[in-house]
């Protein structure tokens, strides 16, 4: 047998830890007598990308279109539209309106080279073709329908399956396009409509889900696969469900959201045998459509299941990116949530919050060096929680506020060795964010019911040093968020009253709503250098949550989640190491738990245990 020198060309190296191990490496680990190996984690997320001009459901679109070139049109706004728009990867632009106002339609095609056929209200045969400028009347469809599914590569070569009417509930009628005329072909073994579009193209395609009509309505996980001539059964979805959207090829598909008969955003992955789960949307969609690939696509428009409900959101899809991964850290020695912290993974400060019911506040202060918790001096003005701090490291800080109770304005100075009171804060509150360093920090939002309705707060102030000046507020008036960064570049998201996930981004001067958090909470807890790279992670929405986002400047898109929910914790550090502590899961209300985040998603395996 080869060595593994032999294998790899080097051999097997003896590190203390794993400092300067690199992925794909097996080494010794001295520290521990332990043979380790590191890793890529590889996993799938969702962002929520730039909406949609027009809301609207049972849209249809472009089914080869691209992640990074899409075409949507027609929909219920209400009325019917036959509104049209082209994505580039970034922001959908109005385009010409198709001749005939319609939803619930099939379609086919590309970005510059589309077909539409069917669809209501009433029952449409009519079909148009798109040349990446207008839509021209073409031949219609034989058998006249809505709720239809479609796919094709391009304007001449389209297939139209499934469906309904008013004069035939569930369609199993398919018929295939030539560029100039529909002709009748074999049909589906299970009629329905509501069916999944998008997958495949007119030689070899895919059809799975939709709704049996008549009644008793069900909501099917039938799949079917096209191979030109037929339509053969194959494995059903795993979720049951009607009015989904569809992408990528009847041997690499996805299925994206649907309802069961809730609206879900349940996604699965087929491999051209089984649908397997993957990652779930940001946000629930159905009546919504798509293109792409099972790896990169695109999902638009829909109903989220509220009234009205029509949405114009974008998602998109990627599979095999690097994720994060969580590791545990050491424990704090003094349970506790509502408390705040600075500093970064190896060098952090944590002090206030509260430690026991009802209303049992703390002064105490801990320093973490990337292994152990070790108290140090407390603050030295009153027990607190919900107050907000700032700094670099833990060798230099600043906490403000909380609630004493009551609310307070106090700001104390930390030097590495003990608290300093220094200049209050101009508005006392609770639940605040902060950021920055000892010298240069943001305070902003928090609870102040003594200043009036609203008793939540947009106020920020900047400290110089040595004083507390208002600046221009938030747009929105939330406590309980967090916030991320520095003085000239500042994020705040998450909050309540009510519970939003609006983000705003700050440029030293004013805050801008930018897009927000895929998941709305409260009592969340934040890492990040300034308003271009952040994490989101737990809270409540409305219960305790494990989700957690990052911030690329632009949009959030989900990461790996905590190992268990929690709310009300501290964060420091930044996108790719951060740490998570204390507040409140299901275990304890005062937890001491330390989690540590390496956003790099390098993960190492002991191959070897002491005991083997």
């Amino acid at each position: 047998m080869a060595t593994y020198k032999e294998s790899v060309g080097t051999a097997v190296q003896n590190i203390a830890g794993d400092t300067g191990a690199i992925t794909g490496q097996l080494w010794y680990d001295s520290s521990d007598s332990e043979f380790k190996y590191k890793y890529q984690a590889y996993g799938s997320a969702w962002i929520t990308a730039n909406s949609l001009n027009t809301a609207r459901n049972n849209i249809a679109g472009a089914t080869s279109g691209t992640q990074t070139a899409s075409l949507a049109f027609g929909g219920f706004v209400p009325p019917h539209t036959g509104a049209t728009e082209s994505y580039n990867g970034t922001n959908w632009t109005e385009v010409n309106d198709m001749n005939t106002a319609r939803n619930n339609a099939g379609g086919a095609g590309t970005q510059t080279s589309a077909l539409t056929f069917g669809g209501g209200s009433p029952d449409y045969d009519s079909t148009e073709l798109w040349n990446g400028t207008n839509w021209t009347e073409v031949n219609d469809l034989n058998t006249a329908r809505s709720g239809l599914g479609g796919t094709g590569a391009d304007n001449t070569a389209a297939l139209a399956f499934g469906g309904e009417s008013s004069g035939t509930a569930a369609h199993a009628d398919t018929e295939l396009w030539n560029g100039t005329n529909w002709t009748e072909v074999n049909n589906l073994n299970t009629g329905r409509d509501g069916i999944a579009s998008g997958v495949g193209v007119s030689t070899a395609a895919l059809a799975f889900g939709g709704n049996s009509d008549p009644s008793p309505l069900t909501e099917l996980a039938v799949t079917e696969t096209w191979n030109g001539s037929n339509w053969t059964d194959v494995a059903d979805l795993n979720v049951a469900r009607k009015g989904l959207a569809g992408a990528g090829t009847n041997t690499a598909a996805l299925a994206m959201g649907g309802r069961t008969p809730s609206v879900v955003g349940t996604t699965e992955t087929w491999n051209g045998s089984i649908w397997s789960t993957t990652a779930t949307m940001n946000l629930v969609q159905s009546l919504n459509s798509g293109a792409g690939t099972n790896t990169a696509a695109i999902t638009f428009g829909g109903y989220d299941g509220s009234s009205p409900g029509n949405v114009a959101t974008t998602q998109e899809f990627n599979a095999g990116i690097n994720l994060g991964a969580w590791y545990t850290g050491g424990n704090m020695n003094t349970g506790r949530n509502s408390l705040t912290g600075f500093g970064t993974q190896t060098a952090s400060l944590v002090a206030a919050g509260e430690t026991g019911s009802p209303d049992v506040y703390t002064q105490k202060t801990e320093s973490y060096n990337g292994t152990t918790w070790a108290e140090v001096n407390d603050l030295t003005g009153s027990a607190r929680r919900g107050a907000a701090s700032a700094g670099a490291d833990n060798t230099s800080g600043l906490v403000f506020g909380g609630n004493a109770p009551g609310y307070t304005g106090i700001t104390e100075l930390w030097n590495g060795y003990v608290w300093t009171e220094v200049n209050d804060l101009n508005s006392a509150r609770a639940g605040l964010s902060g950021c920055g360093t000892a010298t240069a920090a943001l305070a902003f939002a928090g609870k102040a019911p003594a200043l009036g309705p609203p008793n939540v707060r947009a106020e920020t102030e900047s400290w110089n040093g040595s004083n507390w000046t208002e600046v221009g507020d938030l747009n929105t008036g939330r406590e309980n968020l967090s916030g991320v960064g520095i003085t000239t570049s500042a994020l705040a998201f998450g909050g309540r009253d009510p519970v939003t996930g609006k983000t705003e981004l700050w440029n030293g001067s004013n805050w801008t709503e930018v897009n927000d958090l895929n998941t709305a909470r409260f009592a969340v807890m934040g890492a990040g250098a300034n308003n271009t790279s952040a994490l989101c992670f737990g809270g409540t929405d409305p219960s305790r949550t494990d989700a957690v986002e990052g911030w690329n400047g632009t949009n959030w898109t989900s990461e790996n989640t905590l190992p268990t929910v929690t709310q009300t914790g501290a964060g420091t550090g930044t996108k790719t190491a951060a740490l998570c502590m204390g507040g409140g899961n299901p275990s304890t209300d005062f937890s001491t738990t330390t989690f540590e985040w390496d956003g790099t998603g390098f993960i190492t395996k002991t191959i070897t245990t002491t005991t083997d």
